[in-house]
């Protein structure tokens, strides 16, 4: 076996976390499984990871690094209000889609483990997303872009059911997801709503 670093691996070790949920299930995530995938022994796994805990922490500041940043660099951006809520939707549905079984791992661990670390972690990562959209929808309707009475709290709530959404899609139809066409789709539903 070749000696990786500890950064490599906890990357490879994270990464086959979350293929082995969208590709076998939750249920099949293991140790042994996940070493065989990661190509190292079972032990090794926790040279780079104390417990299983401490990958889910690792995934949750990937999202916080990764798609977090990028949704903050969209919201904040100075496009047009329609363009920037396009492009954070999409943003948003690439990041699920490179990341599959994210969301499964997320929401069913914090509950799960009943962690109070892992659902305020989840909470915040998911109570940010809703403030970045809310900010998109205040910031259109002040520039006219969008009907006043549109209540922008409220649309990000239904804005939120999109992942969930596209989660399910991925689970019970993962060949006919085009990124493209289901981005359109979703903005096209979604700006109706703010018109």
């Amino acid at each position: 076996m070749t000696k990786k670093s500890t950064e490599v691996r906890q990357e490879q070790i994270k990464k086959a976390v979350l293929e082995i949920i969208s590709t076998e299930g939750l249920h099949n995530l293991s140790t042994r499984n996940l070493a065989k995938k990661v190509g190292i022994s079972d032990g090794a796994i926790f040279r780079h990871f104390k417990t299983k805990r401490d990958i889910i922490l690792g995934i949750m500041e990937d999202v916080k690094s990764g798609l977090m940043t990028e949704l903050r660099q969209v919201a904040l951006s100075e496009e047009n209000s329609d363009k920037k809520l396009f492009k954070f939707l999409c943003t948003h549905v690439k990041y699920l889609i490179k990341n599959k079984g994210i969301t499964i791992l997320l929401f069913s661990e914090a509950a799960h483990m009943n962690d109070k670390e892992l659902k305020s972690n989840l909470y915040n990562i998911l109570s940010g997303q809703k403030v970045l959209i809310e900010r998109i929808v205040k910031e259109g309707i002040k520039k006219g872009t969008w009907n006043k009475k549109a209540i922008p709290k409220d649309f990000a709530m239904i804005y939120m059911g999109i992942p969930i959404t596209l989660n399910i899609e991925l689970i019970l139809n993962p060949d006919n997801i085009v990124l493209e066409n289901f981005c359109k789709r979703m903005f096209k539903l979604i700006s109706e709503i703010l018109k």
